[in-house]
């Protein structure tokens, strides 16, 4: 009999493929004799690295090897070599779609995601917005296991042990014990589209705040590319004990152990955000032109500790990559920095 091999889709963004973590773990532990495969880009991989053991990760490379409807030929070939016996689409894009088009060609049992289209451009309307909670990206990716035959209970705890990641693998700067009584608190005050970005100015002072209240924590900043990391190292020599994190650890492993030692950590609507939550740190998410009901928060994020200002406007769109209506960007303006501050405090007191 034909082993049962489940094929997993899902090629970007990083905080939509953190989303599968949760699922895919479920997943694999409920169907210990299910082998599963995770086929995402290449930075994904440490995202799957403490899964159980029915589970495993295939990097696609879609910039180079597989570029292009031949390297999607390709990529297809080469998928067909491992025997699977379901597929499941968790993307839904155009290289994911033509996948799954030699996928149906060819018979094999295909599902995909449901993206709710029209309640989200219901939910960014502006003549006739329908502010509704809609269902979570995990419940939706739970929908195409169960439809593929694999119903799946969402039971996913974190991703690390009690007591976190193994900080010996990362490099010696990180390697203090933490001091009794001592606050580590991450900053990540960046994302994707601007309109889900608090002004650095203002975190300036959500920060010195912070530092001002807990005068011994330690600050870890978070953010990638050559602009942040730039302004990261402006603002990480601004503060005492504040370093910037990503720089150092050079990529999302290192980023994951560091998380899950955190005592709660600030972020935008952005991929920390959800490396946080599967890390298990408690996390303090700011929104602007996005908005929690389109089913982004999070993994078992609290909903007390979001920050967001009451405006009619909002959402104006699903990624935050639509020009602000109003043109002057209030929905993350008109959040004073004591409002996040005053969160942070909630959260380190019902930490205890």
């Amino acid at each position: 009999m034909k082993t049962e091999h489940i094929l997993i889709i899902r090629f970007s963004a990083l905080g939509s493929v953190a989303m599968t973590v949760p699922v895919v773990d479920s997943l694999a532990r409920q169907y210990p004799d299910v082998r599963i495969t995770m086929l995402s880009r290449p930075y994904a991989r440490p995202l799957f690295e403490y899964m159980p053991q029915n589970v495993g990760f295939m990097e696609a490379d879609l910039k180079n090897e597989y570029y292009g409807v031949k390297g999607l030929n390709a990529l297809y070939r080469r998928l067909t070599a491992k025997n699977f016996t379901a597929v499941a689409d968790l993307h839904s894009v155009l290289r994911s779609d033509y996948l799954r088009m030699r996928f149906n060609i060819d018979r094999f049992r295909v599902a995909h995601i449901d993206k709710n289209r029209s309640a989200r451009k219901a939910l960014v309307s502006h003549a006739d917005k329908q502010l509704v909670q809609l269902p979570s990206l995990f419940n939706c990716y739970a929908d195409v296991f169960a439809r593929l035959g694999y119903p799946v209970k969402l039971d996913f705890t974190t991703l690390f042990p009690a007591g976190g990641g193994d900080m010996g693998r990362l490099p010696e700067a990180f390697n203090v014990p933490k001091a009794g009584g001592e606050e580590w608190i991450g900053i990540a005050p960046f994302a994707a589209n601007t309109g889900k970005i608090y002004p650095l100015p203002m975190m300036e002072e959500v920060i010195r705040g912070i530092a001002g209240r807990h005068p011994g924590c330690r600050l870890f900043l978070f953010g990638e590319g050559p602009d942040e990391v730039a302004a990261l190292d402006s603002l990480s020599r601004r503060f005492d004990n504040c370093v910037n994190a990503s720089a150092l650890l050079g990529g999302i492993g290192g980023e994951l152990i560091l998380l899950s030692h955190l005592d709660v950590v600030v972020t935008m609507d952005n991929s920390i955000m959800h490396m946080a939550s599967i890390a298990g740190a408690p996390v303090v998410s700011v929104w602007g032109a996005t908005h929690p009901c389109a089913g982004f928060m999070g993994w078992r994020q609290n909903p007390a500790d979001i920050v967001q200002a009451d405006m009619p406007c909002r959402p104006c769109s699903i990624y935050g990559n639509k020009p602000c209506l109003r043109g002057d960007c209030m929905c993350m303006k008109g959040i004073p920095p004591s409002e996040i501050i005053d969160r942070v405090e909630m959260v380190l007191v019902r930490r205890g």
